[in-house]
């Protein structure tokens, strides 16, 4: 019996023409086990693992490529081993190799060597991509919402007290947390409470220390 097995390492990727090429292979439909978001290096893959617990002595295990199966020599030697227990032969692309034939084990960790020189190869270029993007300003993380000048201008009015919290987070576009971040950043104590409605009865604000009181004690 054959076994199939395939991989992808994001959700967003499509396993259908890896379906298609273990169906062309001889694979049943309902012999075929995936995992879908997982990189060749984690080795806890609940696919593989219903794939290899589903071999027995004789059968072939399937894939499309080697780098489906496993991306390191010790994750590949490791399979290989639970295969040769079993007496399973290994089709990669429908050459097979046998484990327990020195020539196909030969072959074998040929590919391996292969398989792991292009994980490094892609972890490298990853690292480097994300070096020579930093280096040019374009990997800095979310853009803030204000900028330090809509900030600041944010804050002075606050500290007139003569706006809400609702008022300027309405004025700048910006939700009441972004407002309350910009004064706590800025020292502010932020108020007790908020009213419940900004100014709209048309009444004057109260002023602190304001104009002159008629005296209409004589």
């Amino acid at each position: 019996m054959k076994i199939g097995y395939a991989r992808v390492s994001t959700a967003q990727q499509d396993l259908t023409a890896q379906r298609n090429i273990l169906v062309s292979l001889g694979v049943d439909e309902q012999n075929l086990y995936v995992d879908q978001g997982l990189t060749g290096t984690n080795r806890t893959r609940p696919g593989l693992d219903r794939a290899l617990a589903a071999v027995r002595e004789g059968d072939e295990l399937v894939v499309s490529k080697l780098d489906r199966l496993a991306r390191s020599i010790r994750d590949a030697h490791d399979i290989t081993d639970e295969l040769s227990r079993k007496q399973v032969v290994l089709s990669i692309g429908g050459s097979l190799y046998d484990p327990t034939d020195p020539t196909g084990k030969l072959l074998f960790n040929v590919l391996a060597m292969v398989a792991e020189f292009e994980a490094d190869l892609i972890k490298m270029r990853t690292k480097e991509g994300m070096a020579i993007a930093k280096a040019k300003g374009r990997l800095k993380g979310r853009k803030p919402k204000l900028s330090t000048v809509q900030e600041n201008h944010l804050v002075s009015l606050y500290g007139t007290g003569e706006h809400t919290v609702g008022e300027l987070a309405e004025l700048f576009s910006v939700g009441r947390s972004t407002v309350y971040r910009a004064i706590e950043r800025a020292g502010h104590q932020e108020p007790a409470t908020e009213p419940s409605s900004s100014r709209d009865d048309g009444a004057p604000r109260a002023r602190s220390g304001g104009g002159n009181r008629k005296d209409d004690s004589g």
